[in-house]
C-alpha cells in the first residue's frame, strides 16, 4: 500500500476499482469527483495516482503513458510529447518547474481507493 501524502485525515476516500483490475506497468484512468486521475501499479505491486492531464499538451492522457523508472524512481512518460513525470512527486523530470498533482492511494479489502481533499 502506498499513501502519497500525509494529510490522510482530511482526505475523502473513493473506491475506484479492484486491485487485480490494475495491470502491472499499465495505467488506468478514474474519475473521482471532478478529478481525472491516472492510476498505476508497478511490477512490485506499489500503487501511484497522479493527475491525468498532461500539462504540456493539455490532453487527459497520462494514464496511457509509458511506465518505467528514471534514476531509480517510478515514472510515466506522456504519450504526447514524451516528458517524464515522477509517480512519487509528480515533478516533471525533464522540466522540474512543471508538476502534476499526486493523490493518496490505498487498498481496502481488495479495492483500490483514491483520496481527494
Amino acid at each position: 500500500m502506498t499513501v502519497l501524502r500525509e494529510d490522510v485525515e482530511t482526505t475523502c476516500w473513493t473506491p475506484v476499482c479492484s486491485y487485480t483490475d490494475l495491470l502491472p506497468e499499465r495505467g488506468a484512468c478514474a474519475l473521482v469527483g471532478d478529478h481525472q486521475i491516472a492510476l498505476f501499479r508497478t511490477f512490485d505491486g506499489e500503487l501511484f495516482a497522479v493527475g491525468n492531464r498532461d500539462p504540456f499538451s493539455g490532453a487527459q492522457v497520462l494514464s496511457r503513458g509509458i511506465v518505467g523508472t528514471r534514476a531509480g524512481e517510478p515514472s510515466v512518460a506522456s504519450p504526447m510529447h514524451k516528458q517524464v513525470f515522477s509517480l512519487v512527486t509528480g515533478v516533471c523530470m525533464d522540466d522540474p518547474e512543471v508538476v502534476v498533482p499526486t493523490y493518496p492511494v490505498r487498498i481496502v479489502g481488495g479495492a483500490v481507493e483514491v483520496g481527494v481533499r
